[in-house]
């Protein structure tokens, strides 16, 4: 009979853990938070002093051997994190330049993060087409959500399947060819995320870091909403290739739009374009166009900003469908009009990575 993991032997367990010199156990000292128990499967979160931050990962492998080694444990996963106010003189010469280029988390040749100014505009949704669309052309390509409060993936591919491990390695589940990875396959679909911003970009890195990610040319990130910390500390930490911004068309998604824009050029990120979403609807009855949004707001936008527009996708209830039903219609339904839009826009994108020989974009505060 497989022994109980409970929340007292765990935290038994890492009693055991502390730092070199330290008096305290992680424990005791009140670093460990979030601890997650589900079918043999252990996370948790250890928060560290910055200055410590070179000896984190020979804690974080202490952490994980000590509970690893509990009866029934099928694996164990410890997400470090780290906080830290810094001035803004401070900032200029902590984030990553030229000259730290090689330590950004690199888990492909060309990682595109998807984002918005805000929620609602169907971001999630365009992430997984535009991935099965780069697909289609025999590309490479994996998926992350980094939304951790709000994953939407699961929800996207029909699955909340737990992933498998390899040598200590999450392996990432497939779907339609996609190697793809969130937070929701982790946790339960109705368990709240009570992390702090430190807590939750560890768990994005951990996920980029530790995933076992193969042979990936395409990795997409789809971002949380947004323009918080989790969208700065990505493009701080990860070697992003370009950013593609997602809006409806009105001006309220605009100006949010702007922000977004805004920050990806203030840590020098490349824009390869804006989408304007539900740019406009199609009565079935009538056969007339309808812009209940208004339209072509996010083409103004981009020509106004000199960057890409990549084009419009309807307000259409088949693609609302075979979202909210797991089946993509990118994956399920590939010679559609909708989906032709979304193809061709995977095409611009990759036209305009290989044009330009983006790999690494470099971060510079000003």
């Amino acid at each position: 009979m497989q022994s109980e993991i409970t929340l007292e032997k765990v935290k038994s367990a890492l009693r055991q853990v502390k730092f070199l010199h330290s008096k305290d156990n992680v424990i005791d000292d009140g670093d460990v938070s979030g601890i997650v128990l589900k079918d043999g499967h252990v996370s948790f979160s250890i928060e560290i002093d910055p200055k410590l931050a070179k000896n984190s990962e020979q804690l974080r492998k202490k952490a994980e051997n000590a509970i690893i080694m509990l009866p029934g444990v099928l694996s164990a996963t410890a997400i470090m994190t780290a906080h830290k106010n810094f001035s803004s003189t401070q900032q200029k010469n902590t984030f990553p330049t030229e000259k730290t280029q090689n330590k950004l988390l690199k888990p492909a040749k060309y990682i595109i993060a998807i984002a918005s100014g805000k929620g609602g505009v169907g971001k999630s949704t365009t992430a997984i087409n535009l991935a099965l669309a780069l697909k289609q052309k025999g590309i490479n390509v994996g998926i992350l959500d980094a939304d951790i409060y709000g994953p939407s993936l699961p929800r996207l591919i029909g699955s909340t399947k737990k992933p498998d491990y390899e040598n200590k390695k999450i392996l990432p589940l497939d779907a339609w060819g996609l190697q793809v990875m969130s937070i929701g396959f982790m946790i339960e679909p109705e368990s709240p995320m009570i992390w702090r911003g430190p807590m939750v970009m560890g768990a994005i890195e951990q996920m980029l870091r530790d995933v076992l990610w193969k042979n990936l040319e395409v990795l997409v990130i789809d971002l949380p909403p947004g323009t918080g910390d989790a969208q700065l500390s990505l493009s701080q930490r990860v070697a992003l290739s370009g950013a593609v911004i997602v809006s409806t068309p009105q001006d309220l998604a605009l100006i949010d739009a702007r922000k977004g824009l805004n920050m990806f050029r203030k840590v020098n990120v490349p824009i390869l374009g804006i989408i304007e979403n539900m740019s406009y609807f199609i009565c079935s009855d009538c056969n007339s166009r309808h812009n209940i949004f208004s339209t072509g707001g996010a083409r103004k936008e981009a020509d106004r900003l000199n960057i890409p527009f990549l084009g419009e996708i309807p307000l259409e209830m088949s693609i609302r469908q075979t979202s909210d039903t797991g089946a993509p219609i990118v994956a399920t339904d590939p010679e559609n009009q909708h989906s032709k839009i979304y193809i061709k826009i995977a095409e611009l994108i990759w036209e305009s990575l290989a044009n330009k020989k983006i790999e690494n974009a470099s971060i510079i505060i000003d």
